[in-house]
């Protein structure tokens, strides 16, 4: 059997943009906070107030891993949860200043890494880079919960 061409593979792909995202984010934004964290702490800088569910939404984090960063990220201090007036089994989140702080300071290193990340390509090709990975991005949300025709082709 030959071997196949992992150059047409997008998850082949996805992985080798990953790695080096994760180097880029690692030595150019930070080693303490990461790109899921910040996620978070973006999310709540655009809608305080926000549940923990709601966040993991906004984000594209599934229950466990939402429940794991948000944990992190009290424990330093980053965000606050205050329990909804409306629904008191609820709890909201809400940066604190030192959250504030480090999401401006994060803010400013990911759009220098972002340039660095997308250098190789030129302002249009850019655009459109970004354009279609949220296209295959927003489609796979769906593959989450398959239709059963395509449940049934695995």
């Amino acid at each position: 059997m030959a071997a196949v061409d992992l150059s047409t593979h997008p998850g082949h792909l996805a992985r080798r943009l990953q790695q080096a995202h994760h180097l880029l984010w690692n030595t150019m934004v930070s080693e303490e906070i990461t790109s899921p964290q910040f996620a978070v702490l973006n999310a709540l800088v655009a809608e305080p107030g926000l549940d923990q569910r709601t966040v993991g939404e906004r984000v594209g984090l599934d229950r466990s891993t939402i429940a794991e960063v948000i944990s992190r990220l009290g424990r330093r201090a980053l965000l606050d949860k205050v329990r909804d007036p409306q629904d008191g089994r609820r709890f909201l989140l809400r940066l604190t200043d030192d959250g504030l702080r480090v999401h401006r300071k994060l803010t400013v290193r990911t759009a220098r890494m972002n340039q660095v990340f997308l250098a190789p390509l030129s302002a249009e090709e850019q655009d459109l880079f970004l354009d279609l990975v949220q296209r295959v991005s927003d489609a796979a949300e769906g593959l989450r919960n398959p239709p059963e025709p395509l449940r049934a082709q695995r």
